[in-house]
């Protein structure tokens, strides 16, 4: 349960104000007559572009087709991510929920580094004051994505630290049309999908429905998803267009937060999980109106408004391997999990209920000019976003017999958030330079509602940013850019419980990059970018590597190089029969601390390891969660459209996963410290499409080899998934 809510902020009065703009704007031009032999153009926010916008793009960019997505079936966002470079995501309950995505580096506890869009709009419930990714859309809602890196980011945000993931929907097709897809398999996997649209005249609308189940990675683990998508253009002219989406997620699981012991692991197994009274429940609303009008050629305004509403139910009996609160009813609970003995968790009768209500919404118009001056080519993008969070947090301490409950935590957090950019791109012959600047500004507040404190914090960035590329011709492009990096601090580290502001401040980064984009012959292509990330404050706490520690920050330095690369052997010998060869490869050769890491919070900060973090014991260390090496190949033949098989390989490499880079995991610890050894998982799928009937038959096995492996410790171990054989069909209409 939660508790109801009363006295919801209104829509503040610019997004009102904004709004009627935008509305006075249809109904201007809505009379206007429409030129129905023309297709619709879709109002979307792209931050990649076509193949043009790439010779002028100062920064890394890859892109993953609908094609790649379903060729390869993937069955959550972590399978997808991984074929590009950059990206390390870690998995978590088996099904990609609650994904863990980090680039070049970065921790990708919860994805709190990374910026999260679908269609160029704020996809995380609250990107501002607490950017972790407890939801995450299924991976079918998807037709494309996009992943940017370098100087362009300064045009999204807030987080510009590492990469922007854009999720880009599918556009209603021009003729009425859909298909519908099913896929089982095993951990009793299925998955339903069906996706109807069209066009008619001046109107273009799509509706994409999905079911998934399965079980987990774990024993006592099941997560059952149901999304529902709906999307509609309208084209008032061929200069003014509106897009209206809504979308709906609800999830109802079976999933624990703690992992387990070392002891655990060796006497029971790597998917042992004692906790089957841990449930989860969430809903998420969403909805969004992205408005495009062209003045003229040269001149466009496009304005997204938009609003989602995310609740989540999370009922658990443990959060750690160390929490205690079992030990009230099953004296030495704990101590027994340290020791391998089995425990009861039907006689546990405490359990905890993390109940959450995020609001978020916001308006952000932006405007787009090509010109000449001084008889130079110019391409100006500048924008303003007004973005407000309201987040309500419960924490139930609940008896699970008499139903007896306490209330451990009641907060109201606000977050107003303001940011414009503006950047201008010079076309010189070959060359493009393109300067810009962001600025970020953003209001925090917290209201303890069990003992009345409240608080208020603020703080304001600049972002700097420049870019250059050099494209001759469509074989090669080169660049280089820098940006200021940022990422706001969370409402719960900038004001504590009691009120009390802390001097957190953001995280704070220059980025540098300097790559190129080739296409050097007929069927080949080959990117490559070496990074550098010099931090200047980076936020850390313990729950993203394992023990307690207190909110930290401090210097630390990222940098290696990425490629991309892939060979289509058909085109290059003129053949329907092709040989392609793909790989993903980043070398992330230093993240490390490069000063201590002081303990900024208003209490605990004499834990052991926060005070080693402040005394400069770890100075040097690497960073947890930060493999150096992670590839991703792909072997693959296919002939037309009708047949592909591949195989790929997937490498992460070994990492730490606590400051002090523990080596050898205590026997009797508590599985949050220790190496985690480099893993390989073999991945194989098969696709026929049979041609009379329109249908697509397929099937894929993950993790070929059936390997056990470590995935995470920040809680307790974690393990990968197991060997999953799954089959299905595809059938078009």
């Amino acid at each position: 349960m939660f508790p109801i809510r009363t006295g919801l902020s209104q829509p503040k009065p610019l997004i009102l104000a904004l709004h009627a703009l935008l509305v006075a704007q249809s109904g201007a031009s809505f009379a206007q007559e429409a030129k129905t032999n023309q297709a619709l153009e879709m109002p979307v926010l792209v931050v990649v572009g076509s193949s043009d916008a790439l010779k002028t793009l100062p920064g890394t960019a890859n892109l993953l087709t609908q094609e790649e997505l379903f060729q390869s079936h993937v069955f959550n966002v972590n399978e997808a991510l991984r074929k590009l470079p950059g990206v390390n995501v870690r998995d978590e309950e088996g099904f990609g929920m609650r994904p863990n995505i980090g680039i070049r580096g970065m921790n990708p506890t919860r994805s709190t580094k990374t910026l999260l869009l679908e269609d160029g709009i704020p996809l995380s419930y609250a990107p501002y004051g607490d950017n972790a990714s407890y939801y995450h859309p299924p991976i079918e809602r998807f037709a494309n994505i996009e992943v940017l890196k370098g100087p362009a980011q300064i045009q999204f945000g807030p987080q510009t630290i590492s990469g922007t993931i854009n999720y880009l929907t599918p556009n209603p097709p021009t003729e009425p049309g859909g298909f519908l897809s099913f896929t089982g398999g095993t951990r009793e996997f299925y998955d339903g999908h069906f996706n109807y649209g069209g066009t008619v005249g001046n109107f273009g609308g799509i509706l994409d429905i999905t079911h998934k189940e399965s079980e987990g990675a774990r024993d006592n683990t099941h997560s059952d998803i149901n999304d529902f998508n709906i999307k509609g253009v309208y084209n008032f002219s061929t200069d003014h267009a509106l897009t209206v989406r809504a979308n709906y997620f609800q999830e109802d699981s079976i999933v624990t937060y703690s992992g387990i012991t070392e002891a655990e692991m060796r006497q029971f197994g790597i998917r042992y999980n004692p906790f089957k009274n841990d449930t989860m429940q969430t809903d998420r609303w969403g909805t969004s109106l992205t408005h495009q009008y062209s003045f003229n050629d040269d001149v466009t305004l496009t304005t997204n408004v938009y609003w989602s509403h995310f609740h989540r139910d999370w009922w658990r009996q443990a959060n750690t391997t160390t929490d205690n609160q079992c030990n009230a009813s099953v004296p030495g609970f704990s101590a027994h999990r340290l020791q391998g003995i089995a425990v009861n968790a039907e006689a546990c009768q405490s359990i905890q209920g993390r109940l959450r209500d995020y609001y978020s919404y916001g308006v952000e118009p932006r405007l787009q000019v090509k010109y000449q001056t001084f008889g130079l080519d110019n391409e100006l993008d500048l924008g303003f976003r007004a973005h407000f969070e309201e987040q309500y947090r419960v924490q139930e301490n609940r008896h699970r017999v008499t139903g007896a409950a306490t209330i451990a935590e009641n907060n109201t957090r606000d977050t107003d958030a303001y940011s414009g950019f503006v950047q201008n791109k010079f076309l010189i012959g070959d060359f493009s330079v393109t300067p810009g600047v962001r600025i970020e500004h953003v209001d925090f507040a917290r209201l303890n509602e069990l003992n009345g404190k409240r608080g208020r914090s603020t703080l304001t960035e600049i972002l700097p940013a420049l870019g250059v590329t050099y494209s001759s011709s469509d074989r090669l492009t080169a660049f280089f850019g820098f940006h200021g990096g940022f990422a706001p601090p969370r409402v719960e580290d900038a004001i504590d419980n009691n009120g009390t502001v802390v001097d957190i401040g953001p995280e704070k980064s220059w980025n540098y990059e300097l790559g190129f984009r080739s296409a050097p012959y007929t069927g080949a292509k080959f990117d490559a970018t070496l990074f550098h990330a010099d931090f200047l404050q980076q936020n850390a706490v313990g729950s993203i590597a394992g023990g307690s520690t207190p909110l930290a920050a401090g210097a630390a330095l990222y940098q290696g190089a990425e490629v991309m690369a892939r060979q289509d052997f058909g085109p290059l010998f003129d053949s329907s029969h092709n040989v392609y060869l793909q790989l993903a490869y980043t070398w992330v050769a230093t993240a490390e601390m490069t000063s201590p890491f002081k303990c900024l919070a208003t209490s605990g900060c004499n834990n052991a390891t926060a005070q080693q973090l402040a005394h400069g014991a770890f100075v040097g260390n690497r960073l947890p969660y930060a493999p150096d090496h992670t590839l991703t190949a792909t072997l693959g033949y296919e002939l037309d459209d009708d047949f592909d098989i591949h195989l790929e390989t997937v490498y992460v490499g070994e990492q730490f996963s606590d400051f002090a880079n523990t080596v050898v995991a205590p026997a009797h610890g508590d599985g949050q410290k220790g190496k985690i050894d480099d893993y390989v998982v073999l991945n194989v799928a098969t696709t026929y499409h049979a041609k009379p009937i329109n249908t697509d038959f397929f099937v894929s096995l993950k993790n070929l080899l059936d390997e056990t492996y470590i995935v995470d410790r920040t809680r307790g171990i974690l393990p990968g998934a197991p060997r999953l054989i799954q089959a299905g069909f595809k059938v078009s209409f």
